[in-house]
C-alpha cells in the first residue's frame, strides 16, 4: 500500500501541534547537545533522581541516533516516541509513538477536540472543567515521506473510528524506515496532517501559545488565552469532528 503513494521531494513546512498542559517538556532532551551529553547526563541524574524514568518515558522505543539533539523544543519532538499511547492512534496500534502535525492550529485543534471528547464523555461526573493546551509550532522538510493525500477521506485509511487500514498503513511506514506520512485531516476536511514516524526531521519545535477547552457536557467553548482578542468559538452541535 505505502509503495501506491507518491514521494515528497522535500519542503520545508511550517506546522502545528496541540499538547496538554499537564505534560511538561522533558528538560534533559533540551539540555545537551548529543547523544554522548545525553548518555553522561542520564547517569548522573540517574543516581539522584528517582522520577527521571517517568519524566523521560521508554527510551528503548527510539534509537539515540534518531533524537534531533540540539535543536529548538528536542524534548517536544522526542516525546512522542517515549511516551507512547498504548490504546494507539490513527498509525499506530500502539506499540510504538507517532508525531502528529497539522497544516494549521485550527486543523490542530479540530483532531485533539475529537479525541478529548470523546475520552471526557466516558469520564463520570465530569461536569464543567478547564482544560489548558499548549499550541506548538514545528518545522521540518519532508524528503522521502509519502503523500496519502490524493486518495479521498472515502478510503479506508480514513475510516472515522475504525483505524484497522491505517494501522497497516502506519506499521508498513515504520518498518520500511519511511520517516512520515502526509494525509487528510479527518476531523478537518480540506485540511492536511502529517504523522511522522521519527523525529529527525524536525528543525525546531516551540511553543507559540495557549488554549484553553471548556467542558460542559460538551465543549462549549475553544479559547487562545495568550493573547486577548484571539478566541475560537465552535459551531452549534459541537462541530469539528
Amino acid at each position: 500500500m505505502l509503495s501506491s503513494f507518491p514521494l515528497l521531494e522535500g519542503e520545508s513546512l511550517q506546522t502545528y501541534r496541540l499538547v496538554n498542559s499537564k505534560f511538561p517538556p522533558i528538560a534533559l532532551f533540551d539540555d545537551v547537545a548529543d547523544a554522548a551529553d545525553f548518555e553522561a547526563l542520564y547517569q548522573l541524574q540517574a543516581m539522584t533522581n528517582p522520577r527521571l524514568q517517568n519524566e523521560l518515558g521508554r527510551l528503548e522505543l527510539i534509537p539515540r541516533d534518531e533524537i534531533p539533539f540540539g535543536i529548538p523544543g528536542c524534548s517536544y519532538a522526542t516525546a512522542p516516541f517515549t511516551h507512547v499511547n498504548p490504546t494507539g492512534s490513527r498509525f499506530s496500534n500502539g506499540s510504538f509513538g507517532v508525531l502528529y502535525l497539522a497544516d494549521r492550529m485550527d486543523t490542530a485543534i479540530a483532531e485533539v477536540r475529537h479525541h478529548q471528547k470523546r475520552y471526557w464523555s466516558n469520564v463520570p461526573d465530569l461536569n464543567y472543567e478547564r482544560f489548558v493546551f499548549r499550541g506548538l509550532t514545528c518545522s521540518f522538510t519532508d524528503a522521502g515521506m509519502r503523500d496519502a493525500t490524493g486518495v479521498p477521506l472515502s478510503h479506508s485509511i480514513y475510516a472515522p473510528d475504525d483505524y484497522a487500514h491505517s494501522h497497516q498503513l502506519g506499521r508498513e511506514t515504520k518498518l520500511t524506515g519511511c520517516p512520515g506520512l502526509r494525509y487528510n485531516s479527518v476531523r478537518s476536511p480540506g485540511n492536511a496532517c502529517w504523522a511522522l514516524m521519527t523525529p529527525r526531521p524536525v528543525i525546531s519545535i516551540i511553543q507559540t501559545a495557549h488554549f484553553e477547552m471548556i467542558w460542559s457536557g460538551q465543549i462549549v467553548s475553544i479559547n487562545q488565552i495568550t493573547t486577548a482578542d484571539s478566541r475560537i468559538t465552535p459551531s452549534a452541535g459541537d462541530g469539528l469532528n
